[in-house]
């Protein structure tokens, strides 16, 4: 096989890129999502995020795989996060920016790091050696540069078992809380396998929302007019000012999307008699959906829960979805039906003796993540088998 540096999916181009990546459904994978990112201004010049694909092609130049990498000068828009690796750095007078990143942007959903037509679905434990050939070589590659260190983040875990056999490579686990679908045939039956007094919680969030005069509905990508996407990106800008920040993705991103893969965004949006209030924006595929923004412009007892999770849980009971992944952090998802999963991620460190202060402290972490999961599955709403 070989491999070739590209600045832009553009300049790998769309055949080429579908050719690489086959039947893979994953919508992160996908080079119209890579494409607005790069259209839209919300990566490239001035952002701190500079792409850097991997083409991965036969000797006969067929194509077989992407991997997505990035040039950072920040830890921003990662949610794996570094920040105190990277002041300790600056503290000892070293340059730790700029470094690589394997991952999705501003995305913290796990997912295959390899979009590859020979394993479209990420879960073939015969493809992952690629994994542990592309890392050698985006160490090379970093080596020659005289980068810090790159990270492959939210990776998939046997992906991790694997990398973590080489003993340069550190390995760091986090916990998210995600939903599964066990066959429900609609929120009723999902409510039932709630312990009694968990489900008239669940059921009371939903009868505030409707008797605060809020009625919601779901819109897929194709579905959506401009002024749906000039609202809901009013809500996205309005989450981040709340915290004194700025969204880091442009609303060209979001339009780019409905004009390319529609068909894989599902809009929840929350009205008071006809007046929008609140929006929550998805992606999905035929296994998952994957809750990626939200924002309102004014608060309503339990809507959050509801365009965040009840909403999103009630469409894949419908569509047959499997998997729900709702984002990263929160505790408050536990009650609605989230379980605790890990999330892995993998680092490598060029500096020795940085790489060894790393490695304790990543151990250190995740014996505390493994107690947290253990801790939470106990405030799971489910009934006692």
């Amino acid at each position: 096989m070989k491999a070739q540096w590209f600045g832009s999916a553009e300049k790998i181009g769309r055949n080429r890129w579908n050719t690489a990546i086959g039947e893979t459904a994953y919508p992160f994978a996908q080079f119209d999502f890579h494409l607005a990112l790069e259209q839209s201004h919300s990566i490239g010049e001035g952002t701190g995020w500079y792409p850097e694909y991997l083409l991965v092609t036969e000797d006969d130049d067929d194509p077989i795989a992407i991997v997505p990498t990035y040039l950072k000068t920040h830890s921003q828009g990662e949610f794996v996060f570094d920040w105190s690796w990277a002041d300790a750095y600056q503290r000892h007078g070293m340059a730790y920016f700029p470094k690589r990143i394997w991952a999705v942007p501003f995305s913290p959903v796990s997912g295959p790091r390899v979009f590859s037509q020979l394993d479209p679905t990420g879960e073939s434990e015969e493809f992952g050696h690629l994994y542990a050939t592309l890392a050698d070589l985006i160490t090379e590659a970093n080596k020659e540069r005289d980068f810090s260190s790159w990270h492959l983040l939210f990776t998939k875990q046997h992906h991790a078992d694997l990398l973590v056999q080489k003993p340069e490579l550190l390995h760091r686990v986090s916990c998210q809380f995600h939903w599964f679908n066990r066959n429900y045939r609609d929120m009723t039956d999902y409510f039932a396998t709630f312990a009694s007094r968990k489900r008239k919680s669940a059921r009371k969030e939903r009868d505030k929302v409707n008797a605060q005069g809020i009625h919601l509905a779901r819109k897929l990508g194709t579905e959506l007019s401009t002024e749906d996407i000039e609202f809901f990106y009013q809500c996205y800008q309005a989450t981040y000012a709340k915290r004194g920040q700025e969204g880091y993705l442009t609303q060209a991103f979001f339009e780019r999307l409905v004009d390319s893969i529609g068909d894989n965004i599902l809009l929840v949006l929350a009205y008071q008699g006809e007046r929008k209030v609140a929006a929550s924006w998805c992606f999905f595929d035929d296994h998952s959906l994957y809750g990626r923004y939200w924002g309102c412009i004014e608060e309503f007892d339990c809507l959050h829960f509801e365009a965040c999770y009840y909403q999103g849980i009630e469409f894949c009971i419908e569509r047959g979805l499997q998997h729900f992944d709702p984002g990263t952090q929160g505790e408050h998802k536990i009650a609605r039906g989230f379980e605790p999963v890990f999330s892995h991620s993998i680092h490598y460190i060029e500096h020795s003796g940085f790489r060894d202060a790393i490695e304790r402290f990543c151990d250190e972490e995740t014996t505390a993540v493994r107690e947290y999961h253990q801790d939470t599955h106990t405030l799971l709403p489910f009934k006692q088998t």
